[in-house]
């Protein structure tokens, strides 16, 4: 998976065909969209680079609102590993290089179906990390998707996360 998508329960088969449509639109013609057995959320698989695809959907969205109906969140993910603090903080190390050295970050964890500890992992992480923390305003996020056993890493800047009501928001002001 390269994508998360959450949508409102009970939506996931609506939300699952307007993706297809969407990744489609985009040039990914097979893209594997399953739906998980937490209720809101869509994993995706698709050829596309999902922080360009995140970015080219909320263009999408600022040219036609009308044209999302469904999805509500989309998360690019780029890198896959089990629910395990090691193999997550492994799997941060090699994202790392992404963050520069004057870039402030944040951490920011979403835990669905796991009991892993949000703490133990801020603190094994940060540790790793010489930059400043922001909390308010950091350049960049290290996003933290946790699904059952498997867990979504990305670290990305605010604005290559999709929030489809908070877009549409912005486009009345």
């Amino acid at each position: 998976m390269n994508l998360i998508i959450t949508c409102a329960r009970h939506l996931e088969s609506e939300t699952r065909q307007e993706l297809l449509d969407i990744l489609e639109k985009l040039g990914d013609s097979e893209p594997k969209i399953t739906i998980t057995n937490m209720s809101g959320i869509l994993t995706a698989e698709t050829k596309l680079e999902p922080i360009i695809v995140v970015k080219k959907i909320k263009e999408m969205l600022l040219d036609e609102p009308w044209c999302i109906r469904y999805c509500l969140r989309i998360i690019p993910i780029q890198k896959i590993t089990e629910t395990k603090i090691e193999s997550i903080d492994d799997g941060i190390l090699d994202l790392i290089k992404l963050i520069s050295n004057g870039e402030s970050y944040r951490i920011s964890i979403e835990k669905r179906n796991s009991n892993i500890s949000s703490q133990e992992l801020i603190s094994k992480i940060a540790k790793k990390i010489k930059n400043k923390v922001s909390l308010e305003f950091p350049d960049k996020i290290i996003l933290i998707e946790v699904l059952g056993n498997q867990t979504g890493i990305a670290i990305v800047k605010k604005e290559d996360v999709l929030s489809v009501e908070k877009t549409k928001r912005s486009i009345s002001e």
